[in-house]
């Protein structure tokens, strides 16, 4: 079955209280046929009568779910026109002691989960010659500080992999749009003190405990963006016709921004003072 006028739309990590969710109902409002994914449709609960959003269980970091939610998806709308890879994980913790089994699954989330679905569906728009590829980033990326490494290396790793995809689809009429959101408000903090909470004790780093966990919420100060108001400029710089291939919003964005182009002693000294090293 034919949807004809409306963009149907893919997005992972979609859970309430995310800025997956807030792009989701963004992109409801702009119209658009929303398949919202998480790894448990109890965490979408609020959006199950709403008809304007297909709801899918996802994990991924299996690529079967990922290639089931594609074919079921195709089968359902006949097509795929924007793909929005935000399912990320957070990783809080000193890089010379952090697992590395926490580091990978932070990998294999924000990197390769992002990997798998475009794999799996850039076949389809390649076919059609047309179709939008989003992956959200970070401005920590741009400016990496200390305690949180980890996170900050997959996202710096994800924008890297778009730049390339930017040139290498685009023969195929396939936009990659890469979205860097400041300080916005979500349940990162959460997600990312909880994660904390089940980290080894520190040995070198057990004085530094009180900073690190304080880095688990940072972005969640009373100035942070509000998620929807990310998602509804987000939404609309993706649906543009002619989308931007980067784009960054929320609070503390332009801060990193301008630390980007500073020269690496003077954004060293800046991120000491900040994070009381």
């Amino acid at each position: 079955m034919e949807f004809y006028g409306q963009k149907v739309v893919l997005i992972t990590g979609c859970s309430q209280g995310g800025i997956g969710h807030a792009l989701a109902r963004a992109f409801a409002d702009e119209g658009c046929l929303v398949v919202a994914t998480t790894r448990s449709l109890s965490s979408m609960a609020d959006l199950e009568d709403d008809p304007r959003f297909f709801l899918q269980e996802l994990d991924v970091v299996s690529e079967e779910s990922v290639k089931q939610v594609v074919s079921t998806v195709l089968e359902k709308y006949g097509r795929v026109d924007v793909v929005v890879n935000n399912a990320g994980v957070p990783c809080v913790g000193p890089l010379a002691e952090v697992p590395l089994s926490a580091l990978q699954h932070t990998f294999d989330t924000n990197v390769y989960g992002s990997m798998r679905l475009i794999q799996t569906v850039v076949p389809h728009m390649a076919s059609r010659k047309q179709g939008k590829i989003v992956n959200v980033g970070s401005v920590t990326a741009l400016s990496p500080g200390p305690w949180s490494g980890a996170y900050t290396a997959s996202k710096a790793a994800l924008q890297a992999l778009s730049d390339s995809l930017r040139l290498e689809l685009k023969p195929f009429g396939i936009d990659v749009i890469t979205v860097v959101p400041g300080a916005i408000k979500s349940n990162i903090g959460n997600s990312s003190l909880a994660g904390y909470n089940k980290m080894p004790e520190w040995k070198l780093y057990k004085p530094f405990d009180a900073a690190i966990r304080d880095r688990a919420t940072r972005s969640q100060g009373p100035r942070s963006t509000p998620s929807e108001e990310f998602a509804k400029k987000t939404v609309s710089a993706i649906l543009k016709k002619n989308p931007p291939a980067w784009f960054s919003i929320g609070y503390l964005s332009t801060i990193f921004a301008i630390l980007y182009y500073m020269p690496i002693s003077v954004r060293d000294f800046v991120m000491r003072k900040v994070m009381k090293l």
